[in-house]
């Protein structure tokens, strides 16, 4: 009993991590079709931004997230400006150039820091005890950030003008821009937050688990996982799918090992995925 109660909460924690990664895959894909595969990296770098500050300059930590969330948004804004906005029609090509930017991420990761793993630990340690369960505080801590994030995004996407826009541009974009809605403007925007909340969640999440250069590839593949689960595009599918790819990660992974939980998750994937192939809040085709 105390194993399956612990085992839910941690996985509650790495479904609101899986969430807030992959909703700003899915939010970008939906809005631009763009597959954003430096999306990784953001994670990455928003990790090294947070190490940086806190190790080099001595910010307190909250400091550290805030300020590596805030850059990476930066940074994914000029880089959606100069490099992908022209070639936003051309899938193949955005790919290629999210690629290479990944891959510029992760050799100046490599240059700057090194190629091993940087110390970096969570500044919280302990577990909350109780009656049949116990949980990191870290990992509560995390949980409650990432739901307050999860929330905002929510309520930008889904009750402001901004996220009426972006959901029009989703929906049809050719009717999207007779109403005078400029994707100059959206797609930015749009790729800010959702490498934002990439580059938070690394902040967050790498020093529980391993701050190393190469960890965003392991990140992209399992919220590439998620959205094509949820449905390419989908903010709630994603949300939903990760809390199920978590707690099936978490429960397989401690009843039947790492290699066994993992096999385990990519055969509900594909079952799910052969009665509903565009995902379990996807359209059948995606509109131009």
């Amino acid at each position: 009993m105390d194993s399956i109660i612990s085992s839910g909460l941690i996985g509650l924690s790495m479904a609101a991590q899986y969430a807030l990664i992959s909703i700003g895959f899915t939010l970008v894909f939906g809005i631009t079709g763009v597959v954003n595969f430096a999306h990784g990296g953001f994670y990455i770098l928003g990790g090294y931004l947070a190490y940086a500050l806190g190790h080099f300059l001595g910010l307190p930590y909250v400091v550290s997230v805030v300020v590596a969330m805030a850059a990476t948004g930066v940074i994914g804004y000029i880089i959606e400006a100069l490099f992908v906005e022209k070639y936003v029609a051309d899938h193949l090509a955005t790919m290629l150039i999210t690629l290479g930017i990944y891959l510029i991420m992760t050799a100046g990761v490599i240059t700057v820091f090194g190629p091993e793993p940087a110390e970096f630990s969570f500044p919280v340690s302990g577990s909350l005890r109780g009656p049949h369960f116990y949980i990191p505080y870290a990992n509560l801590i995390v949980f409650g950030v990432c739901t307050v994030a999860i929330t905002a995004v929510y309520f930008l996407v889904f009750k402001t003008r901004y996220g009426m826009a972006l959901r029009a541009m989703a929906d049809d974009s050719r009717v999207a821009r007779a109403q005078g809605i400029q994707p100059a403007k959206m797609f930015p925007m749009a790729f800010a937050i959702a490498t934002a909340l990439s580059g938070m969640t690394g902040a967050l999440v790498t020093p529980m688990l391993s701050l190393e250069p190469h960890g965003g590839e392991a990140i992209l593949t399992k919220a590439f996982i998620i959205v094509i689960l949820g449905g390419l595009g989908s903010v709630t599918g994603a949300t939903v799918a990760a809390f199920i790819v978590a707690m099936v990660e978490t429960y397989s992974s401690v009843y039947l090992g790492g290699s066994r939980g993992a096999l385990v998750l990519f055969v509900l994937v594909v079952l799910i995925l052969m009665f509903r192939p565009q995902g379990l809040f996807g359209t059948v085709a995606r509109k131009a």
